[in-house]
């Protein structure tokens, strides 16, 4: 499996900058980058077409936080996070506001479809603009918890500093990786409920 850390010269770290990431990758891709190649020999061109496509790979990964920590997590274990599918604790009272939610804008949604009078339509409309309001609300809620969980994976940075050499036994056992799984799993459900509601405020907008 490769080593997107290594491929990009970063350390092994649950947070990175993303500004930082951006530089190192534009360093390191503008010396492959196709429009250098594109008279080069063939197998030239080939080669460093492949290298910059790695390199972006690899860039898109580690700058996507989720997809860090499953490569993370997957280099450390040797595995690939199990899929579990229960309820990441702290999560279970957004988990339920988030589906009632969208269940309700959707039945929202399919009502205003039918609408033809246009003072009904007026009032939709209204009613429109107070769920668009209340799902914004509830995506600051899940935009909070977000930046919860970056500030604890910058702290956790220290924990991957201090341990000890990539292949070492004793690598594993010093490393927080169950609350590092916790958190990419509750990462998940961040992602799946911003598309969920960002999904109702555009139909609701249209």
């Amino acid at each position: 499996m490769t080593d997107y850390f290594a491929l990009l010269n970063e350390p092994r770290r649950p947070w990175l900058e993303a500004e930082e990431l951006k530089q190192r990758f534009r360093q390191l891709s503008t010396a492959v980058h196709p429009d250098r190649f594109h008279t080069a020999p063939d197998a030239d061109r080939a080669a460093a077409g492949q290298r910059y496509a790695d390199l972006n790979t690899a860039y898109q990964c580690l700058l996507e936080p989720r997809e860090r920590l499953r490569h993370l997590l997957e280099l450390e274990l040797g595995a690939k996070p199990k899929d579990v599918q229960r309820i990441p604790p702290g999560t279970m009272d957004l988990f339920v506001e988030v589906g009632q939610s969208c269940r309700d804008a959707d039945a929202f949604l399919a009502e205003r479809a039918k609408v033809t009078s246009p003072m009904l339509k007026v009032q939709m409309f209204q009613r429109g603009m107070e769920w668009t309001d209340k799902l914004n609300g509830i995506q600051r809620n899940v935009n909070a918890m977000r930046d919860g969980l970056s500030r604890e994976l910058q702290e956790l940075n220290a924990a991957w500093d201090a341990a000890p050499a990539i292949g070492s036994a004793n690598r594993a056992p010093a490393l927080p990786l169950e609350r590092l799984e916790q958190i990419y799993r509750v990462l998940s459900y961040v992602t799946r409920w911003t598309e969920q509601l960002q999904e109702r405020v555009v139909q609701l907008a249209m």
